[in-house]
């Protein structure tokens, strides 16, 4: 009786984990960017997709401007507040297929998030075939 119950109960777990990833709550909340100089809040789009938008810049002026970005009315905005993750499509325990916003020089690559088992969350930003990852972790 125990030895299957118990049995029962871890996979009823690791389902119920990976339930969690693919809904895409787990990758929901403040992360802290692998250069640590910023904080992007990753939250419901409205349509049960991530999207990730900076709302802080830790070494930086508040009022530093997207100047980078191609969009001439989005370069005279504030950084904060800037879409950064969007257009995700659930696969598997992880969001692929989506697009990523880098600040610095104004471009926007494909991306992947993967939410890795200590919690961090693994950020990939391709072009072709060549993706880069970064480890972002939670800001509590």
């Amino acid at each position: 009786g125990m030895y299957r119950l118990s049995l029962a109960t871890v996979s009823f777990l690791a389902l119920a984990a990976t339930a969690h990833a693919t809904d895409g709550k787990a990758v929901y909340g403040k992360w802290l960017t692998e250069s640590g100089s910023a904080v992007v809040e990753i939250a419901d789009c409205g349509d049960g997709t991530p999207c990730g938008t900076i709302i802080r810049l830790v070494n930086a002026d508040e009022t530093v401007l997207d100047t980078e970005n191609p969009d001439p009315e989005m370069a005279k905005k504030p950084l904060v507040g800037a879409p950064m993750l969007w257009g995700f499509k659930p696969k598997s325990d992880k969001w692929s297929s989506g697009k990523i916003y880098n600040a610095e020089n104004g471009k926007t690559y494909k991306s992947k998030l993967e939410l890795q088992d200590d919690g961090t969350l693994k950020v990939k930003g391709c072009v072709g075939p060549i993706c880069q990852g970064q480890i972002w972790t939670a800001v509590p």
